[in-house]
């Protein structure tokens, strides 16, 4: 029977939640990493070099950075329903503001705000799936959402490219086309927000009574299990060694993942081919990522294993990444790129799972905000560190080679918090 009434409602959560919640990170992945796309056209007509555009498109995680545990703390409080609408609604009117930009400073300026916005969507979806699935099914279902970025590229990347040939339509350049267009959606799934989400189980008026009823009690069963093994305290979720370890680890993701979303246009261009070749081919390696990482993830949650999971994906991505860099032909960029997007995709849902493991509470939003605004600012290291590079040797090479070096680290470091949770947890249990 409690298998039964397990799988019942896992199910029509999963279908309830996980869809909607890929549709807004689908639509929040295009907008922040569609000025890839824009540099095709955008650099050359706004005389932006690439040490220019490397900084601009990095500045936005300083805003995320900034505001990120603030804004989950919030979400904690206020509920997600009310602050992921907030966020996305926000995070619209920006993005459609870059269609304006007329120098260095603006761009500089509205990357800022635009991860001001959206800091606080990303690890409150993190927070809130956590409220619904116990731990034994959340790293799947955070692969089935994460999943929601590679799949953004493979549909964004040929959509971008052909809103780019709008170029001269009643006066205005293609890539301020791409910007008005792609951020409608976000405007409008923050108003939808407000009607469909549910804060938390307990107000699930969709779900059967005898289904909420389990789920509500397996959630206060797990939290009561936290009670002594994990922490709960804002300042724990600060305080925590793990939790600066994991954000080290998730920073040379973040470095992979934005070289990815933010260069591989213009490194595919660099082979001489158009912009409409290049969105189709930037769309093959992230397809393959997808399935990839959701075949990981339900191997990670069938073993309980996260570790060796995040480690070899990442050291995966770091090959791909050094590959790259040597790659002379288009076949063998894509091919060096797909590594790169299957490792990076892979590497995420076990990551993510780990945090919930050792927190709950203000301290699992605490911490989770912390791992992602820290972690993130790998989106600002590593693309500028190859848009410097190239500016300074002609070629991407050294930029990938540095960024591949941080996903090594990141390999090094999760065993380094496999490590210290071993021993705190044989420490509690010698304490009792």
């Amino acid at each position: 029977m409690g298998d039964a009434i397990e799988a019942r409602t896992i199910r029509r959560v999963s279908w309830r939640i996980v869809p909607f919640i890929m549709l807004l990170y689908f639509v929040a992945f295009i907008d922040r990493v569609n000025i890839g796309f824009a540099a095709l056209t955008m650099n050359k007509d706004l005389g932006f070099s690439s040490a220019v555009f490397g900084f601009g498109a990095g500045v936005f995680f300083f805003g995320y950075f900034l505001f990120e545990v603030p804004s989950n703390i919030i979400l904690d409080k206020v509920g997600a329903r009310l602050w992921i609408a907030r966020v996305m609604i926000t995070w619209g009117l920006i993005s459609g503001a870059f269609a304006f930009i007329e120098s260095e400073t603006s761009f500089y300026v509205l990357r800022f705000l635009l991860g001001a916005a959206e800091a606080g969507f990303f690890p409150g979806i993190i927070l809130y799936l956590s409220y619904w699935f116990p731990a034994r099914h959340r790293a799947g279902v955070v692969s089935l959402f994460m999943a929601a970025a590679p799949i953004s590229v493979v549909l964004g990347s040929p959509i971008s490219s052909a809103l780019l040939e709008m170029d001269g339509l009643m006066g205005l350049h293609g890539w301020q086309w791409m910007f008005i267009i792609e951020a409608i959606p976000a405007i409008v799934l923050g108003i939808v927000v407000l009607f469909y989400m549910t804060d938390r189980p307990e107000k699930a008026k969709w779900l059967p009574e005898d289904e909420r009823n389990w789920l509500v009690a397996q959630m206060n069963d797990e939290r009561a299990s936290k009670q002594t093994a994990a922490k709960h305290g804002i300042l724990a979720g600060l305080a925590d060694i793990r939790v600066l370890a994991l954000a080290l680890v998730y920073f040379g993701t973040s470095a992979g993942l934005y070289t990815l979303g933010i260069w591989a246009p213009q490194i595919i261009k660099s082979f001489g081919l158009s912009t409409m070749a290049v969105g189709l081919l930037n769309a093959v390696p992230p397809t393959i990522a997808v399935v990839a990482m959701i075949l990981w993830a339900r191997h990670s949650d069938k073993t309980g294993e996260r570790t060796w999971h995040v480690v070899i994906a990442c050291l995966v991505a770091a090959a791909g990444l050094a590959l790259a860099g040597a790659a002379a032909s288009v076949v063998a960029v894509i091919a060096a790129l797909s590594l790169v997007n299957v490792g990076i995709s892979a590497a995420k849902p076990p990551l993510w799972a780990m945090p919930t493991m050792f927190l709950s509470g203000s301290a699992a939003a605490v911490g989770i905000a912390t791992i992602n605004s820290i972690g993130n600012l790998g989106g600002f290291v590593g693309p500028w560190v190859i848009g410097w590079l190239k500016d300074k040797t002609g070629s991407f090479t050294g930029g990938l080679v540095f960024v591949a070096s941080l996903l090594v680290l990141s390999a090094i470091l999760s065993l380094v918090v496999a490590r210290t949770g071993r021993r705190a947890e044989s420490a509690r249990v010698a304490a009792h």
